[in-house]
């Protein structure tokens, strides 16, 4: 791996095919959530202002298809807490949306598993929606004993601001960071030390 050198592509080809193992500091991924919509990159005018050209960026919609079940057999047949994870998940979620979302997201989780140092961070952007399946998939991966903590990110637009006052209490008003270590060194010391 090349310091200072951005890639541009897949992420789970540029991870197995450029990054060398436990050679990562810190990964915050943000990846998509499912939500259903299409996002588009809108350029801006010399000026600045929005311009109303417009190219699609990705569609965060999810259907089951023959890339999520090659992705989903491929951890099934490694084995262990992942593949147990997975198996329990398709017996739960069947070929739904959020299934598809766990078995894209699986195989890129493992990698970067495989890439962060053993003094690693890494901090998982999700939305409440998927947070709960994320964190069973992340516990499977990195362990159970190296969650740190669930960090809330309260949006800019949320119920509790004095523009969102009169709307009811029904929208999402947050996000969640999942965040782990990769290994025992970053772990809390619960006791103070013996003198």
């Amino acid at each position: 791996m090349q310091k200072n050198c951005l890639y541009c592509g897949d992420n789970l080809t540029v991870l197995r095919e450029h990054i060398k193992d436990e050679s990562v500091d810190l990964i915050y991924l943000d990846p998509p959530f499912n939500s259903r919509q299409d996002y588009n990159v809108l350029f801006a005018e010399k000026d600045g202002t929005r311009s109303s050209s417009q190219i699609m960026a990705f569609e965060d919609t999810w259907g089951w298809n023959m890339d999520a079940e090659a992705a989903f057999e491929e951890i099934v047949e490694r084995g262990g807490r992942v593949s147990d994870a997975m198996r329990a998940f398709r017996t739960f979620l069947g070929h739904s949306d959020m299934m598809v979302y766990l078995a894209t997201m699986t195989p890129r989780l493992i990698e970067l598993h495989r890439v962060l140092k053993e003094t690693g961070s890494i901090y998982l952007h999700c939305d409440p929606t998927s947070r709960h399946y994320l964190k069973m998939l992340v516990d499977a991966i990195f362990g159970a004993p190296n969650f740190r903590n669930e960090i809330s990110w309260k949006l800019s637009d949320a119920h509790s601001d004095a523009k969102q006052r009169a709307r009811p209490l029904t929208g999402r008003i947050h996000d969640i960071l999942l965040y782990y270590s990769q290994g025992a060194s970053l772990r809390p010391t619960l006791h103070a030390p013996a003198r």
